[in-house]
């Protein structure tokens, strides 16, 4: 019988071993980011965002499903759905529930909810709703709380400021209710992690190197003792990572990295673009995460 995504989560929580999600925002990418999985021995989740088919090259939740089915190797990757808005970065209402339960009737193995631009009584009731349905499905959900921010409109404010100041950071005793008032199975925190900017302008610019308050880590999985998610992995330096995996971060998601990647030779060359990709996912399972060789240590032998 195969493992459950929730299974395999839990024992990456237990063991201080992370699980790097992928994004795919083009459907090419996919291939070496499971070969890559498949040389290092890691485990991985493929996944998609809500933007990456609406404003990249993703298609749909059904080209994402059959390009999966297609390369998938379920002794190191599972099928995961990324954001899906409440609210968008456009600041439009997006049908969240629609777009989640045609995920399930797909078959991803998880889902997640992001009601991180609601009210805090908003978002519990939304992802209330999404825990519901995925958990009558036998899927485990993923929720955010905080504000990790990179995705709106318009620039940031300066990084030593945000991260000084906390803006935006989760709240250990809003996530501490959230969690218990919503029976979410994962939750993405903000801690000082960004995302990497989807506007056509600043899309193809480097990331900026963030870093990780540790110390507010460790307040989160005290007042939540769940499984703690990071989005905006790419670029935060390496040091905080292997810190934030050990207090609580059980996946990181990494979408800038690769998607510059892809996206820097596809013009020229579909095949020098993936073996672009898979050279870069090589690089940050075995070099900056440190997680080749975990699918031994995370699913039955």
């Amino acid at each position: 019988m195969k493992t459950s995504t929730r299974d395999i989560m839990l024992k990456a929580w237990k063991t201080g071993t992370v699980i790097p999600a992928f994004n795919i925002p083009y459907l090419p990418m996919m291939a070496p980011i499971v070969q890559a999985l498949e040389q290092t021995k890691a485990f991985g989740l493929i996944q998609v965002a809500r933007l990456e088919w609406e404003k990249f090259g993703a298609q749909s939740l059904e080209s994402i499903r059959k390009e999966y089915e297609k390369v998938k190797n379920e002794s190191y990757t599972r099928l995961h759905l990324d954001h899906v808005p409440v609210i968008d970065e456009d600041d439009q209402r997006v049908d969240f529930e629609s777009i989640i339960a045609e995920a399930i009737a797909l078959g991803y193995e998880s889902v997640m909810v992001d009601g991180s631009r609601l009210e805090l009584d908003e978002n519990i009731a939304a992802t209330s709703r999404v825990a519901k349905m995925a958990h009558e499905a036998g899927i485990p959900v993923e929720a955010e709380l905080g504000a990790v921010l990179g995705h709106e409109a318009g620039p940031l404010p300066p990084y030593e400021e945000l991260f000084a100041t906390g803006r935006g950071f989760t709240d250990p005793a809003q996530a501490r209710r959230f969690v218990e008032e919503t029976g979410l199975d994962w939750l993405s925190v903000a801690i000082g992690n960004i995302h990497g900017a989807i506007s056509h302008a600043a899309k193809s610019q480097k990331k900026l190197q963030a870093r990780l308050n540790i110390e507010h880590l460790n307040r989160l999985r005290d007042a939540t003792d769940v499984p703690l998610v990071l989005h905006g992995g790419s670029g935060i330096r390496k040091e905080f990572l292997i810190q934030a995996f050990k207090q609580g971060i059980s996946k990181i998601n990494i979408a800038t990295t690769i998607r510059q990647a892809y996206e820097s030779l596809c013009k020229d060359s579909l095949q020098k673009a993936q073996e672009k990709v898979y050279n870069v996912a090589v690089g940050l399972i075995t070099e900056e995460l440190e997680v080749a060789g975990s699918a031994a240590v995370l699913l039955p032998q």
